[in-house]
């Protein structure tokens, strides 16, 4: 059966050392890869997220060294949403006092526990306190304890003048479910609540268009098990909604098409397959530089001008 749901999130971050420090030291996420950006290979591209970097886990950053913070506003995504054991949030509380972490007080959204949070870069984070989710798989090797570690991702918030079009796609072409509003909230759920199931709609008229910088969200990208399936997305979105893709790229651990939702986010549709541990050992993930096979001749350039992170 497909699983719908988020398959990961991409932001911009700034200097590339402090991204890995905040995100493996501080979080406990895996380093699941270290490769560059396609369309600038001198820049880091660097996935975060569970053992296996399974889809609905990830998150993923370009870190620029000199990047201009971005302005939150209409047309992005506002927060990212990961998912912790119920129990789980007093651990994290003392561990972003201890670690100079901003965060806001615990607050309920749809009947749950939220604790926000922001990364060195701005980026707007939350941790969401979910009962049951102790056995789901997490990175146990990392610098959290086994029984508190991040389980992947729960959603994304999107920040738009009305959640009418944008919902529309997410229905119709990316498998989810429209749910209940709370205040100027409206939820989209992906059917059988997978890991990465949650896209909130937060509905603001009037508010300052978005402005892409360190911290911003710069896409989100959703599943399609295979390129059938993304085909066939694709097909729903031109046919339904007048919307064109981007030709299908291949990004070495997934094939991706990009698009331009009605509220202004960009949304990606990327496959399951292949994975990341075609070109590293599962063991090995995230130790090594991969490159893409159009750059792999300039390796000693590019690890010349590439920041060291270890």
């Amino acid at each position: 059966m497909t699983t719908h749901g988020i398959h990961h999130v991409t932001a911009i971050a700034g200097p590339a050392r402090r991204s890995r420090d905040f995100y493996v030291d501080t979080l406990g996420l895996r380093m699941v890869k270290r490769t560059v950006n396609f369309d600038d290979p001198t820049t880091y591209h660097f996935y975060y997220g569970d053992e296996a970097g399974s889809p609905g886990t990830i998150l993923t950053h370009f870190p620029w060294e000199h990047v201009a913070a971005g302005r939150l506003g209409v047309g992005e995504t506002e927060e990212t949403v990961l998912r912790v054991p119920e129990g789980s949030l007093g651990y994290w509380t003392q561990r972003f006092l201890e670690k100079g972490v901003p965060h806001e007080n615990p607050v309920r959204r749809f009947g749950q526990t939220v604790l926000t949070f922001k990364d060195p870069d701005g980026m707007r984070l939350a941790l969401i306190a979910l009962p049951g989710i102790e056995s789901e798989p997490a990175w146990g090797k990392g610098s959290v304890p086994a029984e508190h570690a991040i389980r992947g991702m729960h959603g994304v918030r999107l920040l738009l003048e009305d959640d009418a079009a944008t919902g529309a796609v997410l229905t119709d072409v990316l498998g989810f479910e429209k749910g209940e509003r709370e205040g100027s909230l409206v939820r989209f759920q992906a059917p059988g609540n997978p890991v990465g199931g949650i896209v909130d709609i937060h509905v603001v008229p009037g508010f300052l268009p978005a402005r892409m910088g360190g911290g911003s969200v710069h896409h989100v990208a959703f599943r399609a098990a295979d390129d059938a399936e993304q085909a066939a997305m694709v097909t729903r979105l031109a046919q339904h909604h007048r919307i064109a893709a981007t030709e299908q790229k291949n990004r070495d651990y997934f094939r991706s098409v990009y698009f331009r939702a009605p509220g202004g986010t960009i949304f990606e549709i990327a496959t399951d397959i292949p994975g990341f541990a075609i070109d590293e050992a599962p063991e090995a993930l995230g130790t090594g530089l991969q490159l893409p096979r159009s750059v792999q001749g300039r390796r000693a350039e590019l690890e010349a001008l590439l920041p060291a992170i270890d």
